[in-house]
């Protein structure tokens, strides 16, 4: 007993030395300065250095909350939605994955939202930066585009619904429309043609199901599930008519 673990306390042994030795030269070498973060709470000399932090701090809010905005006020929620039909229309479970899903979907949405964008960009944001316009009317500005994307597709009933529970009248210009009550408008309008296109999507998978299981039960193979044999021929029918490819067309054109 004593023989077999004289091998491994010399191991242990040696192993500590190294360490030790490598410890010792790197406390030889130069230490490379690492900068200090310093966040002080100071009382501000100007009005306008309290403006500055409090814009700061708006700003700061404001991306903590970019996710919501990407996903409420932009056509990120019909595409996602419709996609994810489209997978379980196929019935292949993960595949694609929800990675892939969401990916292509951001992507789909800078596509469709990249007009809005470029018109923020050049009606608010440059001259702002130019220091031309306020950051109120920038603010007025960028609203301009983003609200007539959002009346675009939204439906006046649904429109109708939150300015009433709201008890707001109905504003005489598109430009007077509240954002509080259009946004939620916008949502269920996007989740109501969302629902209607995947629809559409299932029909054909559907029919093929059925068209299945009635050969199947024809056969008398009634314990061999129908979406076993049908989940190659779905994947077939959906390469051949190049439904990925149809499904993009359609979501893209239906902003257009």
């Amino acid at each position: 007993m004593k023989k077999t673990m004289l091998p491994a306390l010399l191991v242990c042994l040696a192993t500590a030395l190294l360490l030790l030795c490598s410890g010792r030269a790197a406390m030889a070498q130069p230490v490379i300065p690492i900068p200090a973060i310093d966040l002080q709470v100071g009382t501000a000399e100007q009005p306008q250095q309290l403006v500055g932090t409090l814009r700061l701090l708006l700003l700061i809010s404001v991306l903590s909350l970019a996710p919501a905005f990407i996903i409420l006020m932009t056509s990120f929620t019909r595409i996602v939605i419709v996609l994810a039909f489209v997978r379980n229309a196929i019935a292949t479970q993960q595949i694609p994955p929800n990675q892939v899903v969401v990916g292509l979907a951001l992507f789909l949405t800078f596509f469709v939202m990249s007009p809005v964008l470029a018109e923020i960009n050049d009606q608010a944001l440059r001259p702002y930066l130019a220091e031309e316009i306020s950051f109120e009317e920038a603010v007025e500005r960028g609203g301009r585009p983003l609200r007539e994307f959002m009346l675009n597709n939204t439906r006046e009933k649904d429109l109708a619904l939150f300015l009433e529970v709201a008890r707001l009248e109905s504003p005489e210009e598109r430009s007077a429309t509240p954002f509080g009550a259009l946004i939620p408008a916008f949502v269920i309008s996007e989740l109501k043609t969302a629902f209607q296109m995947g629809f559409i999507i299932f029909i054909p998978f559907l029919v093929l199901d059925m068209v299945v299981a009635s050969i199947l039960m024809s056969m008398g193979m009634f314990m061999l599930p129908p979406v076993i044999v049908s989940l190659p021929f779905k994947i077939l029918l959906f390469v051949l008519v190049d439904g990925w490819h149809l499904v993009v067309q359609s979501l893209v054109q239906s902003y257009a």
